[in-house]
């Protein structure tokens, strides 16, 4: 049994302070944002891809994991095959949104779909947890949410576009270990949800799952079966309300 204390919510809505309050909690991860955005841009460059082609692709799919997958199978040139291949890894990858999206509909679903789904789309690994934390600790306020997802988004591709014109300077993120900055963001971010050892389950079970089947399994489907047996695990553990 958990001893995680109930959290009593507000019905949930909408203000100018809820939205400013997710800008403010962002800022201490716009400066990773940002340096991965840059080594986008200048991946992207070295890939053959337009200014233009670039900065969309940001702008359009905003998700950092997935653009960075999708580089390292970018063809040296574009045929039906290979464009089938990127979109089929984009979306394996981007799948873990449905899980996260799914999760807010306890929160967000008694609102009006304009003002929801506009909102989604700024959905992130990084927005979702933040909100998630937000949440837990009692927030109702649903325009936090889209605070941290536009402030995110503007750093993501404005980061893209300078990383594109500056080049190869930072296309290498692992080379100053530049690339542990966000997954030690995601542990800190984590302790706050923290519920026990039970509840703590589904997350050994997805990474446990993950790590084997990237041994076992070419190219990037650990994500998906890792988030699928966390998800099964949490679900049989589910207490009931």
């Amino acid at each position: 049994m958990s001893s995680a204390p109930i959290v009593r919510h507000a019905p949930p809505y909408w203000s100018f302070s809820g939205f400013w309050e997710g800008v403010r909690v962002t800022l201490p991860i716009l400066p990773s944002v940002f340096v991965f955005g840059a080594g986008f841009g200048a991946n992207a460059a070295q890939k053959g891809l337009s200014f233009i082609e670039a900065v969309l692709m940001s702008a359009l799919v905003c998700a950092g994991a997935s653009q960075f997958v999708a580089m390292e199978v970018w063809p040296d040139g574009m045929t039906l095959a290979a464009l089938v291949t990127v979109t089929l890894v984009t979306t394996t990858v981007n799948l873990r949104m449905v899980l996260m999206s799914a999760s807010l509909r306890p929160w967000f679903g008694v609102m009006p779909p304009w003002q929801i789904y506009p909102a989604l789309f700024f959905c992130s690994d990084s927005t979702w947890l933040l909100a998630s934390r937000y949440r837990a600790e009692g927030g109702s306020d649903v325009a936090m949410f889209l605070g941290v997802g536009v402030v995110t988004w503007v750093v993501w591709v404005a980061a893209s576009l300078i990383g594109y014109l500056v080049g190869a300077l930072i296309a290498d993120p692992t080379r100053y270990g530049i690339d542990l900055i966000l997954p030690v963001f995601f542990v800190v971010m984590l302790i706050p949800l923290w519920r026990g050892a039970r509840a703590a389950i589904p997350w050994l079970v997805a990474g446990a799952v993950a790590l084997v089947a990237s041994w076992v399994i070419p190219g990037w489907w650990f994500i998906i079966v890792g988030a699928l047996a966390g998800s099964i695990t949490g679900g049989f553990l589910d207490e009931p309300a």
